[in-house]
C-alpha cells in the first residue's frame, strides 16, 4: 500500500490501522498540502510513525494546489499544526526521501505494476502530478481509493456543493478520475452517517494503550471545540476510506456511477458531479460507498488502538 495524506486528525487514525495491520504493508507514505501546509504534513507522519515504532519511507510531495493559491485557516477542524494541537506532542526528527513524491509514485509504480493498492486521503495533487509524468500510471495501480467528494451535493466547504479534498484541487481531482479506470470513493455524505457516538469514542479513549493515549490527545481539543455541532460524536472520514480497502466486506451497499469534477461553477467549484440519469452514456468510473458495517469498523478501531 502506498497512502497519500495532508496528515489531520482522522488521517493519524487511518495511517496507524494500515501501519498496525496485518493485512497490508505499507510501502511508502507521501504527504501534500491540504488540512495544513506540507511542510506540517511532514512532521504529523513523523509523529503517526513515532507512535508505531514502525519505519516508512516518506516522500514530500505538492506544497499547493496545482492552479489556485492555499491558505490555511486555523479555525479548521484540524487545529493550527493539523494533529490537534497536543498538549503531550513529543519532538520528532525524520529523515525525508530525497524523491519528490510524484516522482516517487510513479517509480514505485512502474517497480510493482498490478500491485500496489493506492489510498488517497487528502487533495489529489500529487496523485494528478504523477499522472502527467505517466499517463499510463492508473492502468498499473491494483487498487485506487479515495477519501473525497459530495456525491449528493452535501459539500462542507464554502462553495456548499463540494467536499473538502475535491474543492482545494479541483483541476487535480478531475486528472484523476478522468484518468483512472476505476476509484473506489469514500464520500462526504457516507461520512456524515457513519460516525463512532461518543459513548464509543470514550471507550476507544480509556482503552488503557499508548495508541489511545495518542488517539485521545490528538482529538480532545477538536472533539471541545466541535462539541455544538457534534455532541462529542467523532467524524471519521479517512478512517472509514482505511477499513474499507483493509477489509472490503466491510462494505454493505454500493452502486459504480460515472463521476467529474466541475471546475468553473461560481457556486459549485470541486463539486463531485454524479451522473445518475440512464439516458447518458458515461463509463462508470468510480463505485461510491453508501453503506459500511459499523461493528466492524468499531472493532478495527479497538484492534488498531490495543
Amino acid at each position: 500500500m502506498i497512502i497519500d495524506t495532508d496528515a489531520g486528525i482522522d488521517d493519524a487514525e487511518a495511517i496507524l490501522m494500515a501501519l498496525q495491520s496485518e493485512q497490508c504493508q505499507v510501502e511508502a507514505i507521501t504527504t501534500v498540502t491540504g488540512n495544513v501546509h506540507r511542510d506540517k504534513v511532514n512532521q504529523n507522519v513523523c509523529t503517526i510513525l513515532q507512535q508505531t515504532g514502525k519505519s516508512v519511507p516518506v516522500y514530500s510531495g505538492a506544497d499547493r494546489p496545482l492552479i489556485e493559491h492555499w491558505e490555511h485557516d486555523d479555525r479548521r477542524y484540524h487545529l493550527e499544526d493539523g494533529l490537534g494541537d497536543w498538549n503531550d506532542r513529543p519532538p520528532c526528527d525524520m529523515q525525508l526521501e530525497d524523491e519528490p513524491a510524484s516522482v516517487a509514485l510513479v517509480r514505485l509504480i512502474n517497480q510493482h505494476p498490478h500491485e500496489l493498492t493506492l489510498v488517497a486521503l487528502g487533495p489529489l495533487t500529487n496523485i494528478a502530478l504523477a499522472i502527467r509524468i505517466d499517463p499510463t500510471l492508473p492502468d498499473k495501480v491494483k487498487q485506487f481509493v479515495v477519501m473525497g467528494g459530495a456525491v449528493d451535493a452535501h459539500g462542507n466547504t464554502p462553495t456548499v456543493t463540494a467536499e473538502f479534498n475535491i474543492w482545494v484541487d479541483p483541476e487535480a481531482a478531475w486528472i484523476t478520475f478522468d484518468a483512472f479506470p476505476h476509484t473506489t470513493l469514500l464520500s462526504w455524505e457516507t461520512t456524515l452517517s457513519h460516525i463512532i457516538s461518543a459513548d464509543n469514542h470514550d471507550r476507544l479513549c480509556n482503552l488503557g494503550t499508548p495508541l489511545a493515549q495518542f488517539y485521545e490527545g490528538i482529538n480532545q481539543k477538536a472533539r471541545d471545540r466541535t462539541w455544538h455541532v457534534f455532541k462529542g460524536q467523532h467524524i471519521i472520514p479517512d478512517p472509514l476510506a482505511m477499513a474499507i480497502t483493509l477489509y472490503p466486506d466491510l462494505i454493505l451497499e454500493a452502486e459504480t456511477r460515472h463521476v467529474t469534477v466541475e471546475l468553473n461553477g461560481a457556486y459549485t467549484r470541486g463539486q463531485t458531479v454524479v451522473n445518475y440519469t440512464r439516458w447518458k452514456t458515461d463509463k462508470p468510473n468510480v463505485t461510491i460507498v453508501r453503506k459500511i458495517d459499523m461493528d466492524g469498523v468499531l472493532k478495527l478501531y479497538e484492534e488498531t488502538l490495543r
